[in-house]
């Protein structure tokens, strides 16, 4: 029996989103900030494997830089600022909103991996 077979079918975006385990739901599936644990402390499900790339990075700059291009430009023909105000205000943001997002979307693309039992080099998860 596999691991997946013994558990409900559960939506990758909650499981990712919430950074838990995309076979049972309630374990952990990081073991550091961004490193993916070995095995779910729940299920057991062997997380080894699994590496989301760049992809999660990808995501957060076509966000981010959708976000804050679009905020500044509103902040810019609203107030038109100095340009120190652009740079204080969209430095901080930027850096924070990606550390912020890192986890989930890195949480999002391995359980998107796990749904579609996609592995490294075309092998077959769970």
């Amino acid at each position: 029996m596999s691991a997946g077979s013994s558990y409900p079918r559960l939506s990758p975006f909650k499981t990712g989103l919430a950074c838990r385990c995309p076979c049972c739901g309630r374990g952990r599936i990081f073991s550091g900030f961004l490193k993916i644990a070995d095995r779910c402390p729940v299920c057991g499900l062997d997380l080894g494997g699994e590496d989301a790339g760049d992809g999660p990075a990808v995501f957060i700059i076509l966000f981010m830089g959708a976000l804050v291009v679009g905020l500044a430009l509103l902040v810019e023909a609203w107030f038109s600022p100095p340009y120190w105000v652009h740079l204080v205000l969209w430095g901080p943001l930027i850096l924070i909103g990606s550390l912020l997002l890192m986890r989930p979307f890195k949480g999002i693309m391995v359980a998107l991996q796990y749904r579609h039992k996609a592995g490294e080099g075309g092998g077959r998860l769970g």
